[in-house]
């Protein structure tokens, strides 16, 4: 009976060990967003570089786009903006940006220093936006399309292999629907 007070804590552990270690294993990139097939969250926001002029979902409807959140804080969204540079010179597809939990001269100054992508981009400072729409780091892009249903999302940095291989084939192929 003793015997079995020591060992069901030990078994316990590494239950719960395994649990952390299966957890950690998972590629946070692969969790799949409960939005995918579902209407663009509404919102309205200021754009960024003109604070007069709103972005809101209504402007996500008739083609086929990427969203894209970013940062001037996130060290990756700077990795990834010359992959999206190359992908607005190519001009297959409209892209918009959201701002997200950033400063509105930091940001203005980034696209002043790097290029802009972007056909519009929206500043969503408190980053409620990104809330509505599951963002819980940044970079994320979506995939929209023509009536403004999320059709994909991908978590992280776009590499011109990602946009090769994953998103210019699900966009293409939206464009021709």
């Amino acid at each position: 009976m003793k015997k079995i007070i020591y060992i069901l804590p030990l078994l316990l552990f590494f239950i719960i060990v395994g649990f952390f270690i299966n957890g950690l294993n998972k590629d946070p990139r692969l969790i799949p967003s409960p939005l995918i097939g579902k209407a663009a969250p509404e919102f309205i926001i200021p754009q960024l570089i003109d604070e007069g002029k709103q972005l809101q979902q209504t402007d996500l409807k008739g083609k086929v786009l990427l969203l894209n959140f970013w940062a001037t804080w996130c060290p990756t969204c700077r990795g990834e903006h010359d992959v999206l540079m190359e992908i607005a010179r190519h001009k297959s597809v409209a892209m918009y940006g959201i701002d997200y939990k950033d400063k509105r001269p930091d940001a203005i100054k980034w696209l002043e220093d790097l290029g802009n992508p972007y056909h519009a981009i929206g500043f969503d400072y408190e980053g409620s936006v990104g809330i509505d729409w599951g963002v819980y780091g940044t970079p994320e892009t979506f995939v929209i399309d023509k009536q403004g249903i999320i059709r994909y999302k991908h978590v992280g940095a776009i590499s011109w292999q990602d946009w090769k291989q994953i998103l210019e084939p699900i966009v293409l192929k939206l464009q021709q629907e």
